[in-house]
Protein backbone atom coordinates (compact mmCIF):
# COMPACT_ATOMS: atom_id res chain seq x y z
CA UNK A 1 0.00 0.00 0.00
CA UNK A 2 1.09 3.37 -0.95
CA UNK A 3 1.61 6.90 0.86
CA UNK A 4 -2.32 7.24 -0.01
CA UNK A 5 -5.06 5.13 -0.61
CA UNK A 6 -7.71 7.10 -2.44
CA UNK A 7 -6.14 8.87 -5.21
CA UNK A 8 -8.55 11.06 -7.37
CA UNK A 9 -7.45 12.15 -11.00
CA UNK A 10 -8.93 14.71 -12.42
CA UNK A 11 -9.44 15.85 -16.02
CA UNK A 12 -11.49 17.78 -18.43
CA UNK A 13 -11.19 21.20 -17.83
CA UNK A 14 -13.11 24.94 -18.52
CA UNK A 15 -10.59 25.54 -21.63
CA UNK A 16 -10.66 24.23 -25.04
CA UNK A 17 -8.03 21.66 -24.46
CA UNK A 18 -10.68 20.03 -22.16
CA UNK A 19 -10.44 16.80 -24.67
CA UNK A 20 -6.97 16.59 -25.04
CA UNK A 21 -6.99 16.45 -21.04
CA UNK A 22 -9.70 13.52 -20.90
CA UNK A 23 -7.22 11.55 -22.64
CA UNK A 24 -4.69 12.43 -21.09
CA UNK A 25 -6.44 11.53 -17.47
CA UNK A 26 -7.20 8.75 -18.61
CA UNK A 27 -4.19 7.54 -19.65
CA UNK A 28 -2.92 8.65 -15.96
CA UNK A 29 -5.92 7.15 -14.36
CA UNK A 30 -5.06 3.33 -16.23
CA UNK A 31 -1.56 3.43 -15.43
CA UNK A 32 -1.39 4.44 -11.56
CA UNK A 33 -0.48 1.43 -9.42
CA UNK A 34 -3.28 -0.42 -8.79
CA UNK A 35 -2.45 -2.43 -6.32
CA UNK A 36 -1.12 0.15 -4.24
CA UNK A 37 -3.81 2.65 -4.45
CA UNK A 38 -7.65 3.10 -5.30
CA UNK A 39 -8.21 5.29 -8.18
CA UNK A 40 -11.07 7.89 -8.90
CA UNK A 41 -11.70 9.49 -12.37
CA UNK A 42 -13.36 12.93 -12.02
CA UNK A 43 -14.52 14.90 -14.80
CA UNK A 44 -14.79 18.33 -13.92
CA UNK A 45 -16.01 21.15 -16.27
CA UNK A 46 -17.54 25.02 -15.57
CA UNK A 47 -17.50 24.00 -11.84
CA UNK A 48 -19.74 20.43 -12.31
CA UNK A 49 -17.83 17.49 -10.79
CA UNK A 50 -18.67 14.26 -11.22
CA UNK A 51 -17.26 10.47 -10.98
CA UNK A 52 -16.67 8.74 -14.46
CA UNK A 53 -14.78 5.46 -12.82
CA UNK A 54 -13.54 3.79 -10.18
CA UNK A 55 -11.37 1.52 -9.65
CA UNK A 56 -9.98 -0.19 -6.14
CA UNK A 57 -7.11 -1.95 -5.23
CA UNK A 58 -6.67 -5.34 -7.16
CA UNK A 59 -10.33 -5.15 -8.53
CA UNK A 60 -11.63 -4.24 -11.97
CA UNK A 61 -12.63 -1.02 -13.08
CA UNK A 62 -16.23 0.56 -13.04
CA UNK A 63 -17.28 2.93 -15.09
CA UNK A 64 -20.54 5.37 -14.06
CA UNK A 65 -22.76 6.15 -17.34
CA UNK A 66 -22.88 9.63 -18.23
CA UNK A 67 -26.45 11.22 -16.12
CA UNK A 68 -25.99 8.65 -13.62
CA UNK A 69 -22.63 10.20 -12.58
CA UNK A 70 -21.87 10.65 -8.86
CA UNK A 71 -21.28 13.93 -7.96
CA UNK A 72 -18.38 15.20 -6.11
CA UNK A 73 -19.29 17.28 -2.83
CA UNK A 74 -16.25 20.22 -3.37
CA UNK A 75 -17.38 21.32 0.52
CA UNK A 76 -14.75 18.72 1.80
CA UNK A 77 -13.54 16.80 -1.72
CA UNK A 78 -15.83 13.61 -1.26
CA UNK A 79 -18.23 11.40 -2.98
CA UNK A 80 -20.80 9.23 -2.13
CA UNK A 81 -21.00 5.73 -4.42
CA UNK A 82 -23.08 2.87 -2.94
CA UNK A 83 -23.58 4.52 0.63
CA UNK A 84 -20.48 5.15 0.71
CA UNK A 85 -18.53 8.29 1.50
CA UNK A 86 -15.25 7.86 -0.07
CA UNK A 87 -12.66 11.16 0.85
CA UNK A 88 -9.84 11.21 -1.91
CA UNK A 89 -6.53 12.19 0.15
CA UNK A 90 -4.62 12.85 -2.90
CA UNK A 91 -5.12 14.42 -5.96
CA UNK A 92 -3.47 13.56 -9.33
CA UNK A 93 -4.33 16.62 -12.02
CA UNK A 94 -4.38 16.50 -15.27
CA UNK A 95 -6.41 19.20 -16.55
CA UNK A 96 -5.07 21.16 -19.16
CA UNK A 97 -5.87 25.09 -18.92
CA UNK A 98 -8.11 26.70 -16.11
CA UNK A 99 -8.30 25.77 -13.46
CA UNK A 100 -6.34 23.11 -13.15
CA UNK A 101 -3.04 24.01 -14.68
CA UNK A 102 -3.34 28.17 -13.40
CA UNK A 103 -3.74 27.69 -9.99
CA UNK A 104 -7.14 27.67 -8.87
CA UNK A 105 -7.48 24.07 -8.38
CA UNK A 106 -4.17 24.02 -6.79
CA UNK A 107 -5.44 26.92 -4.19
CA UNK A 108 -8.93 24.69 -3.55
CA UNK A 109 -6.68 22.14 -2.69
CA UNK A 110 -4.27 23.63 -0.56
CA UNK A 111 -7.10 25.32 1.46
CA UNK A 112 -8.55 21.52 2.17
CA UNK A 113 -5.11 20.24 3.09
CA UNK A 114 -5.06 17.78 0.13
CA UNK A 115 -1.53 16.84 -1.52
CA UNK A 116 -1.79 16.92 -5.92
CA UNK A 117 0.72 16.41 -8.29
CA UNK A 118 1.66 19.54 -9.73
CA UNK A 119 3.48 22.85 -8.78
CA UNK A 120 1.71 25.22 -5.58
CA UNK A 121 -0.93 27.54 -6.44
CA UNK A 122 1.25 30.35 -6.78
CA UNK A 123 3.61 28.77 -9.23
CA UNK A 124 1.20 27.39 -11.20
CA UNK A 125 -0.36 30.94 -11.75
CA UNK A 126 2.78 31.87 -13.00
CA UNK A 127 4.27 29.90 -14.66
CA UNK A 128 0.56 29.39 -16.77
CA UNK A 129 0.99 33.12 -17.89
CA UNK A 130 3.42 32.94 -20.90
CA UNK A 131 4.25 37.04 -20.21
CA UNK A 132 4.76 36.75 -16.14
CA UNK A 133 6.54 32.97 -16.52
CA UNK A 134 9.00 35.42 -18.90
CA UNK A 135 9.49 37.51 -16.48
CA UNK A 136 10.98 35.19 -13.93
CA UNK A 137 13.67 34.15 -16.34
CA UNK A 138 14.72 37.20 -18.64
CA UNK A 139 17.49 38.18 -16.69
CA UNK A 140 19.21 34.66 -16.03
CA UNK A 141 22.27 33.77 -17.54
CA UNK A 142 21.16 30.27 -18.37
CA UNK A 143 18.38 30.83 -21.44
CA UNK A 144 17.42 33.67 -23.60
CA UNK A 145 14.14 35.16 -23.92
CA UNK A 146 12.46 36.30 -26.98
CA UNK A 147 11.81 39.81 -27.34
CA UNK A 148 8.29 40.81 -26.80
CA UNK A 149 4.70 43.46 -26.54
CA UNK A 150 2.32 42.56 -23.83
CA UNK A 151 -1.40 43.55 -24.48
CA UNK A 152 -4.64 43.49 -22.51
CA UNK A 153 -7.80 43.68 -23.75
CA UNK A 154 -9.16 47.01 -24.13
CA UNK A 155 -5.58 48.50 -25.08
CA UNK A 156 -5.00 51.00 -27.99
CA UNK A 157 -5.18 48.25 -30.29
CA UNK A 158 -3.16 50.80 -33.39
CA UNK A 159 -1.06 51.63 -30.14
CA UNK A 160 -0.26 48.26 -29.90
CA UNK A 161 0.73 47.71 -33.21
CA UNK A 162 2.84 50.64 -33.55
CA UNK A 163 5.29 49.42 -30.85
CA UNK A 164 5.30 46.06 -32.43
CA UNK A 165 6.71 47.20 -35.66
CA UNK A 166 8.98 49.68 -33.88
CA UNK A 167 9.92 46.88 -30.98
CA UNK A 168 9.91 43.73 -32.97
CA UNK A 169 11.02 42.12 -36.59
CA UNK A 170 8.54 39.77 -38.42
CA UNK A 171 7.27 37.28 -38.59
CA UNK A 172 5.87 37.50 -34.84
CA UNK A 173 3.23 34.68 -33.03
CA UNK A 174 0.42 36.20 -31.41
CA UNK A 175 -0.40 33.96 -28.22
CA UNK A 176 -2.88 34.68 -25.82
CA UNK A 177 -0.87 34.38 -22.33
CA UNK A 178 -2.46 31.95 -20.58
CA UNK A 179 -3.38 29.64 -23.40
CA UNK A 180 -2.04 26.18 -24.20
CA UNK A 181 -2.15 23.18 -27.53
CA UNK A 182 -1.65 26.20 -29.46
CA UNK A 183 -5.23 27.47 -29.55
CA UNK A 184 -5.45 30.79 -30.30
CA UNK A 185 -1.80 31.55 -31.82
CA UNK A 186 -0.86 32.97 -35.43
CA UNK A 187 2.03 33.44 -36.96
CA UNK A 188 1.78 36.90 -38.74
CA UNK A 189 4.64 37.97 -41.61
CA UNK A 190 3.35 41.72 -41.83
CA UNK A 191 1.57 44.36 -39.61
CA UNK A 192 -1.76 44.71 -41.31
CA UNK A 193 -2.46 41.16 -39.96
CA UNK A 194 -1.56 42.16 -36.62
CA UNK A 195 -5.20 43.35 -35.59
CA UNK A 196 -7.11 39.84 -36.79
CA UNK A 197 -4.47 37.53 -34.90
CA UNK A 198 -4.69 39.81 -31.64
CA UNK A 199 -8.61 39.78 -31.34
CA UNK A 200 -8.39 35.84 -32.59
CA UNK A 201 -5.43 35.80 -29.57
CA UNK A 202 -8.47 37.24 -26.97
CA UNK A 203 -11.03 34.66 -27.71
CA UNK A 204 -9.08 32.23 -25.49
CA UNK A 205 -8.13 34.73 -22.77
CA UNK A 206 -7.59 38.46 -21.95
CA UNK A 207 -4.38 39.36 -22.49
CA UNK A 208 -1.88 38.60 -25.25
CA UNK A 209 2.22 38.19 -26.14
CA UNK A 210 2.85 38.80 -29.43
CA UNK A 211 6.64 37.36 -29.34
CA UNK A 212 9.18 37.92 -32.12
CA UNK A 213 9.56 34.64 -34.07
CA UNK A 214 13.08 32.94 -33.47
CA UNK A 215 14.27 30.88 -36.23
CA UNK A 216 15.97 27.57 -35.09
CA UNK A 217 15.29 23.96 -34.00
CA UNK A 218 12.30 22.98 -31.31
CA UNK A 219 13.14 20.75 -28.69
CA UNK A 220 11.68 20.20 -25.41
CA UNK A 221 12.45 18.50 -21.97
CA UNK A 222 10.79 17.81 -18.45
CA UNK A 223 12.17 17.74 -15.38
CA UNK A 224 11.29 16.65 -11.85
CA UNK A 225 12.05 15.80 -8.38
CA UNK A 226 12.63 12.93 -6.45
CA UNK A 227 13.96 12.67 -2.89
CA UNK A 228 17.56 13.01 -4.05
CA UNK A 229 17.00 16.03 -6.00
CA UNK A 230 15.78 17.69 -9.12
CA UNK A 231 16.26 15.35 -12.63
CA UNK A 232 15.66 15.55 -16.35
CA UNK A 233 13.90 13.38 -19.04
CA UNK A 234 15.29 12.50 -22.69
CA UNK A 235 15.65 15.72 -24.64
CA UNK A 236 13.03 15.54 -27.92
CA UNK A 237 13.51 17.30 -30.97
CA UNK A 238 10.29 18.22 -32.57
CA UNK A 239 10.18 18.61 -36.68
CA UNK A 240 6.73 20.07 -37.71
CA UNK A 241 5.82 19.58 -41.54
CA UNK A 242 3.62 22.88 -40.75
CA UNK A 243 4.97 26.64 -40.25
CA UNK A 244 4.91 25.82 -36.60
CA UNK A 245 3.84 23.10 -33.85
CA UNK A 246 0.91 23.88 -34.35
CA UNK A 247 -2.87 21.88 -32.85
CA UNK A 248 -3.13 20.35 -36.11
CA UNK A 249 1.31 19.55 -36.13
CA UNK A 250 0.47 18.03 -32.37
CA UNK A 251 -2.82 16.00 -32.55
CA UNK A 252 -3.57 15.00 -35.98
CA UNK A 253 0.18 13.66 -36.50
CA UNK A 254 2.03 16.53 -38.69
CA UNK A 255 4.92 16.15 -36.89
CA UNK A 256 7.78 14.18 -35.97
CA UNK A 257 8.85 13.73 -31.98
CA UNK A 258 12.24 12.53 -32.21
CA UNK A 259 13.07 11.05 -29.26
CA UNK A 260 16.15 10.93 -28.05
CA UNK A 261 17.04 14.55 -30.11
CA UNK A 262 19.50 13.19 -32.66
CA UNK A 263 21.87 15.84 -31.14
CA UNK A 264 25.87 15.10 -29.52
CA UNK A 265 25.49 14.67 -25.64
CA UNK A 266 26.93 17.99 -24.88
CA UNK A 267 24.04 19.82 -25.85
CA UNK A 268 21.59 17.40 -24.77
CA UNK A 269 23.17 17.85 -20.86
CA UNK A 270 23.03 21.45 -21.95
CA UNK A 271 18.92 21.51 -22.63
CA UNK A 272 18.67 18.85 -19.89
CA UNK A 273 20.43 21.23 -17.08
CA UNK A 274 18.73 24.40 -18.03
CA UNK A 275 15.38 22.47 -17.65
CA UNK A 276 16.48 21.66 -14.44
CA UNK A 277 17.12 25.22 -13.47
CA UNK A 278 14.39 26.34 -14.63
CA UNK A 279 12.62 24.21 -12.79
CA UNK A 280 14.40 25.06 -9.32
CA UNK A 281 14.31 28.99 -10.87
CA UNK A 282 10.12 28.91 -10.52
CA UNK A 283 10.07 26.44 -7.44
CA UNK A 284 8.08 23.99 -9.99
CA UNK A 285 6.71 20.72 -8.36
CA UNK A 286 5.65 16.67 -10.25
CA UNK A 287 6.87 16.62 -13.49
CA UNK A 288 7.01 19.59 -16.06
CA UNK A 289 8.23 20.11 -19.44
CA UNK A 290 9.78 23.51 -21.14
CA UNK A 291 9.69 23.87 -24.74
CA UNK A 292 12.67 25.81 -26.64
CA UNK A 293 14.25 27.31 -29.92
CA UNK A 294 17.60 26.58 -30.07
CA UNK A 295 19.00 29.52 -32.50
CA UNK A 296 22.41 30.70 -33.63
CA UNK A 297 22.63 32.79 -31.05
CA UNK A 298 21.72 30.29 -28.14
CA UNK A 299 19.16 28.45 -26.78
CA UNK A 300 15.39 30.42 -26.60
CA UNK A 301 12.90 29.63 -23.69
CA UNK A 302 9.60 29.98 -25.14
CA UNK A 303 7.00 27.96 -22.44
CA UNK A 304 6.57 25.65 -19.45
CA UNK A 305 3.90 23.04 -19.18
CA UNK A 306 3.20 22.46 -15.36
CA UNK A 307 0.35 19.91 -16.99
CA UNK A 308 2.05 18.33 -19.58
CA UNK A 309 0.03 15.89 -22.28
CA UNK A 310 -0.15 12.55 -20.99
CA UNK A 311 -1.67 10.70 -23.71
CA UNK A 312 0.02 7.48 -24.34
CA UNK A 313 1.58 9.16 -27.58
CA UNK A 314 2.45 12.23 -25.59
CA UNK A 315 5.95 13.91 -25.27
CA UNK A 316 6.56 13.65 -21.28
CA UNK A 317 5.58 9.51 -21.85
CA UNK A 318 7.72 8.99 -24.82
CA UNK A 319 10.58 10.57 -22.48
CA UNK A 320 9.76 8.28 -19.86
CA UNK A 321 10.07 5.49 -22.30
CA UNK A 322 13.31 6.81 -23.43
CA UNK A 323 14.69 6.60 -20.44
CA UNK A 324 13.79 2.97 -19.43
CA UNK A 325 11.46 3.83 -16.90
CA UNK A 326 8.33 2.32 -16.81
CA UNK A 327 5.33 4.75 -16.34
CA UNK A 328 3.81 3.28 -13.62
CA UNK A 329 6.82 3.79 -10.57
CA UNK A 330 6.96 6.91 -12.50
CA UNK A 331 3.61 7.79 -11.47
CA UNK A 332 3.96 6.51 -7.96
CA UNK A 333 7.28 8.35 -7.43
CA UNK A 334 5.34 11.72 -8.03
CA UNK A 335 2.12 10.46 -5.82
CA UNK A 336 5.20 9.31 -2.82
CA UNK A 337 6.79 12.42 -3.47
CA UNK A 338 4.52 15.12 -3.46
Amino acid sequence: MGKYQRIAVIYGSDSSEWEVACRSGEFVASRIDGTKYDVYEIFARFGKWSLVAMKKRDAMRIPFAEGARPEIDKTDFSVKVYGEKINFDYAYIVQHGTPGENGLLQGYLEMLGIPFSSCSAFVSAVAFDKFACKSYLRDVDFVKCAPDVFVRNGMDIDAVCRNVVEKLAFPVFVKPTDGGSSFGITKVHKAEDLPEAIQFAFSEGPSVIIEQGITGSEFTCAAYSDPEGVKSLPVIQVVTENDYFDYDAKYNGHSQEICPAPIDDSLSGHIQEVSKRIYSQLGCAGVVRMDYILAEDGLYFLEVNTIPGMTSASLVPKMIRTAGLDITDFLTGIIENS
